[in-house]
């Protein structure tokens, strides 16, 4: 079973939390899509910044948003500038939406203490260096060993598509360490994230087994 459903998904409750916070039964599903839609501008947005993850916490006319990026200095900006451009968009995002008017909105940035143990900006390194035509294998050992160096007790990753340009897709794979998926308790994080390169897409699967104790974001 852990082969075949998301490793972030099957452990919500146990080791991981929701990135989403609140409820609201009448509107749900307006929320949920509009909480996509601010997740996605947000990465687009701050992709330079080095983006985690972001966590989106509502009360009844407030919204936090907590940004874990790798490098919070270009989301903060010189004097706060940045966020304050920042909140900007975000108003104009929600005035996008049915003219609905933008609660309070409360930023707050968080770096990430080790990105090497990060699946989502693993795999965003590697869709990178496949999109400036570095050779593969060379991208998966360097990652994987960067990976266990930085304390991981295991790594596993997949490429599949028009690797190297090939005219047939083909998938590649490289697994060092433990990365035990079935296993419910283990702090397995995971990220999938597309290469666009001149060929074609790629799709980059990564999986890191993060010791006890490490936070999840």
């Amino acid at each position: 079973m852990g082969q075949k459903v998301n490793p972030h998904v099957i452990r919500l409750g146990t080791v991981f939390g929701w990135s989403s916070r609140w409820f609201n039964e009448r509107h749900y599903k307006d929320v949920v899509l509009e909480d996509y839609g601010l997740r996605t501008m947000l990465m687009q947005r701050l992709k330079s910044a080095g983006v985690a993850g972001v966590e989106l916490e509502r009360s009844i006319n407030s919204l936090r948003i907590i940004i874990h990026v790798s490098r919070p200095g270009i989301v903060i900006g010189r004097g706060g500038t940045g966020l304050e451009e920042l909140k900007k968009a975000i108003t104009v995002f929600f005035a996008k939406q049915q003219n609905k008017k933008a609660p309070k909105i409360d930023i707050r940035v968080e770096p990430v203490k080790e990105p090497n143990l990060n699946a989502q900006l693993v795999a965003i390194n590697i869709s990178d260096q496949l999109i400036r035509r570095l050779p593969f294998k060379r991208v998966l050992n360097s990652t994987a060993e960067r990976v266990m160096s930085s304390g991981a007790l295991g790594v596993k990753i997949v490429l599949t598509g028009r690797i190297g340009g090939a005219e047939i897709g083909r998938r590649e794979k490289i697994h060092i360490g433990t990365v035990p998926l079935s296993t419910i308790r283990e702090n397995i994080n995971y990220a999938q994230v597309p290469a666009l390169t001149k060929k074609g897409y790629i799709g980059i699967k990564v999986w890191i087994n993060r010791p006890e104790g490490k936070e999840i974001i």
